[in-house]
């Protein structure tokens, strides 16, 4: 059976439909483009928002400044010098005798008082000599015993002669010899004591002969260096080769002061009594009051300096002579709760949020945290504060801009 005409006309519409597989046959010019166009814009709009939350949230760089601590004096000092501490009593001992040292009773640091014996010089000799001397006054009082025998005979002998002559049974010859003898016996007696006298002289003369082998403290004080060792040849004025003359040096620390050069024109805030704090720098933490003791009245012409003495108030075992020391000169006497040091921060850390002031800190993740402060006095560069301790770190320099939360980083020097 034959297809009609309508069905024919059918199939030869369905196979002329088919299906482009050519994309860029399938899209029109016009779409394509706007694709593009919104692909890219929505790939800038990424961008720029991811730079801007980068840069809303990227960390700030902040300058830090740690919490320390201060000392009140700061704030009222008038001025600072360094110098070095010395002795006012301090000696180099030795001996006047020249002899070799046979014993060195003492060691550096060790104390010792005013008499005590430091050492000695071999001293047979002079030993020798003292005994000498004491035998001569020894021999001089048994020959005043026998002069004052002698006397108190010739005496008898004369009255008993004047007895007889009264009654003519001497002559008067007799009388006159008798009397002259007793007048000898008498002159003899000062003669033997005047012996006594010489001996005695001798004696006191070799004793200090012996005294000189015998090296003694001057005072009571610390003996800082040993010079000499046993078995040394020491000589008063150390003139020979191969010869010692000081054996120990030795200084009274109570004696201990400051010295510094002040410069010629800040002597107009330095006076007598003036109250002043010293510092070590070997005990930093240590703070000794101390008082302007002498301002020396000679000026060093090549340096236009001064030297200022500074005495000790407080003593402490630790100051020793030849420290280097720092000198903070007070417009006033310290309180005694300003001798204790304080809790201080720079003053460009404070800020003001809220009508609270205080500091801002790096919390945990590096979040700023502001934290509340009480305010104090200010000590120089300083200012006293409560609520942090020392060794923490803050903000230096807040702005408005700055609060809880913000992440903060150190600036990079």
């Amino acid at each position: 059976m034959a297809d009609s005409p309508a069905t024919s006309a059918s199939a030869s519409a369905l196979g002329s439909l088919r299906i482009d597989r050519d994309p860029q046959r399938g899209t029109p010019p016009r779409r394509r483009g706007r694709w593009k166009w919104a692909v890219g814009a929505v790939v800038v709009a990424a961008l720029v928002g991811a730079a801007v939350f980068r840069s809303v949230n990227a960390p700030r760089e902040v300058e830090f400044a740690t919490v320390a601590l201060a000392w009140p004096s700061q704030g009222i000092t008038e001025l600072n010098a360094t110098g070095r501490v010395v002795a006012q009593t301090r000696a180099s001992v030795s001996s006047k005798a020249t002899g070799r040292l046979m014993a060195l009773n003492v060691t550096e640091g060790q104390s010792v008082k005013a008499g005590e014996i430091l050492a000695r010089l071999e001293s047979a000799e002079a030993e020798a000599a003292r005994e000498q001397a004491a035998a001569a006054i020894r021999q001089a009082r048994a020959n005043l015993e026998q002069g004052e025998a002698e006397r108190i005979n010739a005496e008898a002998e004369l009255n008993r002669t004047r007895d007889l002559a009264r009654q003519n049974f001497v002559s008067q010859s007799a009388v006159d010899a008798a009397a002259a003898r007793t007048a000898k016996a008498r002159a003899t007696i000062g003669s033997l004591r005047a012996a006594i006298g010489v001996a005695e002289a001798n004696a006191r003369s070799a004793e200090v002969a012996y005294e000189y082998t015998l090296i003694r403290a001057p005072f009571d004080g610390v003996v800082l260096t040993k010079n000499a060792n046993v078995g040394d040849i020491l000589t008063p004025f150390s003139a020979a080769a191969g010869t010692t003359g000081a054996i120990v040096s030795m200084a009274d620390m109570r004696t201990l002061e400051v010295e510094a050069d002040v410069a010629e024109g800040s002597l107009a805030r330095i006076k007598p009594e003036q109250s002043a704090e010293i510092q070590l720098d070997a005990w930093p933490e240590l703070r000794l009051e101390g008082r302007v003791s002498r301002i020396v009245p000679t000026v060093d012409r090549s340096k236009a300096t001064l030297l200022v003495k500074v005495s000790f108030v407080d003593h402490d075992p630790r100051v020793l002579p030849d420290m280097n020391a720092k000198i903070a000169f007070l417009s006033r006497p310290l309180t005694a709760a300003e001798r204790k040091p304080v809790v201080a921060v720079r003053s460009e850390a404070l800020a003001e949020r809220d009508g609270r002031r205080g500091v801002f800190m790096a919390g945990e993740g590096g979040a700023a945290v502001f934290v509340p402060v009480t305010v104090g006095a200010a000590l120089g560069e300083l200012v006293q504060i409560e609520g942090v301790k020392p060794g923490d770190r803050v903000v230096l320099k807040p702005d408005a801009k700055l609060h809880d939360g913000v992440a903060v980083v150190a600036r990079k020097s």
